[in-house]
């Protein structure tokens, strides 16, 4: 074979190989197709809130997790927990947060001194008392000030008690990473709500295109029966921590659908 013979057959390889590479590339930039939105059912989970009045599945007998409303901390008026159960649940098997529910953030001592007394009564009477979860829709902009109110939390709870609060889907599309970073070094875990009133927030996949950025623990709240297909970046977030499903009285009337723009964050 002479030396031009050589250099085509070499050129032919290269150009056989470059292809190969180029549709390689090319069925990898293809996504596999997304999973159709299914309803949330309880049966399917291990994880609940669980709120007054709210009748309890047959899955919460088998839970794993338990995120129960105990007081609520309400604007207007002065400032006061309100206990919103007769007494401490008395669950053997799952782990329980005492979740107080919280409009303010203007909190004193004589509301310390009581969500102090709950979480005792709660620990004597719960067989693994997890710690304590605030819930306050804390918007984006303002996590600054949330940050120095979580601040006086730590201050305030029993040593070794852990602190899990809920968050916006805004925080990961939105939120300042210097102050989500300090927000790290202060909670044990943060559950991102996904819905509002009895659904699921549409375009919800939108919100969690960096949600492996967030650099909390977190959970994903999931309202029971509404419609949920895991967003593409939930295989790669390393800080997921699993689903908490927020369980619902029976309606006997067919719910409305959210009115747009209601208590919604940004766009992302």
């Amino acid at each position: 074979m002479d030396a031009e013979a050589q250099v085509l057959l070499v050129k032919a390889g290269t150009g056989a190989a470059l292809l190969a590479a180029l549709a390689l590339a090319a069925a990898g930039c293809r996504q596999a197709p997304q999973p159709q939105p299914q309803p949330v059912d309880p049966a399917r989970h291990d994880r609940f809130f669980l709120w007054a009045g709210v009748p309890p599945p047959p899955a919460v007998a088998r839970a794993r997790e338990l995120y129960i409303l105990g007081g609520e901390v309400r604007r207007g008026g002065p400032v006061r927990m309100t206990p919103m159960r007769a007494g401490p649940p008395r669950v053997q098997t799952a782990a329980v947060w005492l979740t107080v529910r919280t409009e303010r953030l203007d909190w004193d001592g004589r509301t310390w001194d009581a969500v102090r007394a709950m979480l005792a009564r709660w620990r004597a009477a719960a067989g693994r008392l997890e710690g304590l979860q605030i819930d306050f829709d804390a918007a984006t902009p303002g996590l600054d000030r949330y940050r120095a109110f979580l601040e006086s939390v730590r201050r305030e709870l029993p040593p070794g008690t852990r602190l899990s609060i809920t968050g916006l889907m805004d925080w990961s599309a939105n939120g300042d990473p210097a102050e989500l970073a300090r927000l790290a070094g202060l909670v044990d875990e943060v559950v991102i709500q996904t819905y509002q009133g009895r659904h699921t927030i549409p375009g919800y996949a939108d919100w969690f295109r960096h949600i492996d950025t967030l650099p909390l623990i977190h959970k994903i709240a999931l309202v029971e029966g509404g419609e949920w297909a895991p967003p593409p970046a939930l295989a790669r977030d390393r800080r997921f921590a699993g689903y908490v499903v927020f369980l619902l009285k029976p309606s006997r009337q067919p719910a409305t659908q959210p009115v747009a723009g209601a208590r919604g964050p940004r766009q992302p």
